[in-house]
């Protein structure tokens, strides 16, 4: 399948680096022109996914018209404030009825939309039953490495999400089905902000204990809003609810993580966002996620939290007091 890959950071890079190694010629779109003739230079990824050579069947280009004209298949995977533009630019060029694949994770901040539903409202609804979500467990290091990854590919239409979980399969990166796009986006979503409640956790040291609790709280929060938005209670159990959670909470891999590691000891949020080169969406989602959940009910107060701490300059030893003060509940509770 021809397939254009949208974003040429570390995950784009390692997923059109799985593709074709699957025998699908690949088109990777990158935004700074200079690092697309870098990376179609040196057939690897000096700035994202250093010492992993692409495929000669990957084409690297800056012109987002041959990314994606003429192709069966793309793949977004551009960090979740910029899916909008990048789509709108992309929008003139794509022909015929391609397969659309989101593999960026967050909620719009100005329309608390989920990515297909950005995707929809750029591309038109007739689209929509050939939009997909991509997510679960997967840092890109690890996928370019060939280490044994398990996803989701989750669509509105079977048939849709079935062709997406052919097209990615692989023998390191086995991919489900699902027909619950809300709860796979949402948990895709939310985890990334629950990942900086954990790291502020690690950075201010207090233990196993309390990650363990941040993690399984993050998850009933997460299980509140896919119920309330329409999803699966199921779906949060599986790989893009505690999958994913679980591993950008405790991976030292997890851009999230790392930065509420620093938070947790005291650097500044600024001067944290300056020295990463990678884009950490738990930053911007802690907003928008606080106010889809005020939007239709929702209580979640670890995102709040978070949002408290990144934006407010609430000092992390106190929103951990916050959380620890409130008012007694049962476990599971709407």
């Amino acid at each position: 399948m021809r397939i254009g890959v949208i974003g040429g950071g570390s995950f784009g890079t390692a997923l059109a680096r799985l593709l074709a190694e699957l025998d699908h010629p690949v088109s990777l779109w990158f935004r700074n022109p200079a690092l697309a003739q870098a990376v179609a230079e040196q057939r690897e990824n000096p700035e994202y996914l250093p010492g992993f050579r692409l495929p000669e069947t990957v084409h690297c280009t800056h012109d987002i018209a041959a990314a994606v004209g003429a192709q069966e298949l793309l793949v977004v995977v551009t960090p979740s404030h910029v899916l909008r533009a990048v789509m709108t630019q992309a929008r003139p060029f794509i022909t015929g009825r391609p397969y659309i694949v989101s593999a960026s994770k967050g909620i719009e901040e100005r329309t608390l939309h989920r990515m297909s539903q950005v995707l929809v409202d750029v591309l038109g609804p007739e689209c929509s039953g050939r939009i997909a979500a991509l997510s679960g467990p997967s840092f890109a290091r690890e996928v370019a490495a060939g280490m044994p990854t398990a996803v989701t590919a989750a669509a509105v239409d079977t048939d849709t999400a079935e062709t997406v979980q052919a097209v990615f399969r692989g023998p390191t990166f086995r991919v489900y089905s699902s027909t619950d796009l809300v709860g796979v986006e949402l948990g895709g979503a939310v985890k990334n902000v629950i990942a900086i409640a954990a790291g502020v956790s690690d950075g201010l040291g207090l233990g196993n204990s309390s990650r363990a609790a941040l993690i399984t709280r993050g998850v009933a929060e997460i299980a509140r809003l896919v119920a309330k938005m329409g999803g699966h209670a199921q779906t949060v159990s599986g790989l893009s609810g505690v999958g994913d959670m679980v591993l950008t909470c405790t991976g030292d891999l997890s851009r999230n993580r790392t930065i509420g590691v620093r938070i947790g000891r005291g650097e500044d949020l600024e001067d944290i966002l300056q020295s990463m080169r990678m884009v950490a969406e738990g930053v911007r989602n802690s907003v928008s996620v606080a106010t889809l959940a005020r939007r239709v009910g929702v209580e979640m107060p670890i995102t709040e939290q978070v949002r408290l701490m990144l934006h407010e300059g609430k000092p992390a030893i106190q929103a951990v007091g916050d959380l620890m003060r409130r008012q007694s509940k049962p476990e599971f509770w709407s």
